[in-house]
């Protein structure tokens, strides 16, 4: 892994445009619905604790999570472009986000299949006590 860059600057509460958005997306290899612009916007006006990782005004990270700061936080996405993967700044936005969510708080998430081997590396446990009802769009 290499050190990720000391001129990237780490923004709590910063909701970038929507454009800067899907395009970290877009270049990142993760999923999203980034075709639809409308929902990308609704899925960000709707998240409370954005954490976004900036190298000079290029947005090339993002961590969204929904949480109530006191028992449960789900983090949403956790999404860095290509060129930046395996710097550290996914841990980095991990790290912030525990940081805002205190010590009370679970951090809670459901990884996409190509980073299952990701997550224990950086502190997560596996737990199969989870239940899915899928989205239909």
């Amino acid at each position: 892994m290499r050190k990720f860059n000391k001129n990237i600057e780490f923004k709590v509460g910063i909701v970038p445009c929507t454009a800067d958005i899907i395009e970290v997306y877009d270049n990142s290899g993760i999923k999203r619905p980034t075709s639809d612009s409308e929902r990308i916007t609704k899925m960000y006006k709707n998240s409370n604790l954005i954490i976004t990782a900036w190298l000079h005004n290029e947005l090339i990270g993002i961590s969204r999570s929904i949480t109530d700061f006191c028992y449960t936080c789900y983090l949403s996405d956790l999404v860095v472009k290509l060129d930046y993967q395996k710097q550290g700044i996914g841990k980095q936005l991990i790290k912030l986000t525990k940081k805002e969510i205190g010590k009370e708080t679970a951090l809670i998430l459901l990884s996409a299949s190509i980073a299952m081997e990701y997550y224990p590396k950086i502190g997560f446990e596996k737990i199969d006590n989870g239940f899915i009802i899928h989205r239909t769009k």
